[in-house]
């Protein structure tokens, strides 16, 4: 058997928006500072998501704490995977201020490439303690295919 390695070694996907966030994060961190109010959250992209995959399916693990799984929305269409929600806190005092706010509340939606195409059809969604696991298995024609040598 051949393998054949490529280095550097990809460890994510790419997406067109990454910089676009980035840039929309830029601008959050520098109107807070011009307003005076309290620093949002500069951990990136949310919800955190980890994309795994064997021969069959992909595996997509995100961390969504504080939403109920009725305000969850999952939706497949061909490589792409969209999470869509809504995480609502409950409200301190009018006359409070905040000292630190780092959780982020309000909608979302993250759309995730995968590399090749599920069967929508048999995808699978379990959302236990936070954590949302979703399995989406593999269409036949992204499924790798062993090929025979043969000799002449």
């Amino acid at each position: 058997m051949l393998f054949r390695r490529t280095w550097p070694a990809e460890t994510g996907y790419y997406t067109p928006f990454a910089e676009l966030d980035r840039v929309r994060r830029e601008m959050d961190r520098l109107l807070d500072s011009f307003t005076g109010s309290a620093p949002r959250a500069q951990s990136g992209l949310w919800p955190a998501v980890n994309v795994s995959h064997d021969r069959d399916n992909y595996y997509v693990r995100a961390e969504i704490p504080g939403v109920k799984a009725s305000d969850l929305e999952v939706t497949t269409a061909r490589n792409a995977l969209s999470l869509a929600g809504k995480r609502t806190f409950v409200r301190e005092e009018e006359k409070a201020s905040f000292h630190r706010r780092e959780r982020e509340e309000g909608s979302f939606r993250r759309t995730i490439t995968l590399p090749g195409e599920v069967n929508g059809g048999a995808v699978e969604a379990r959302y236990t303690d936070g954590v949302l696991e979703i399995t989406l298995p593999k269409a036949e024609a992204a499924k790798p295919k062993q090929i025979p040598v043969t000799t002449s």
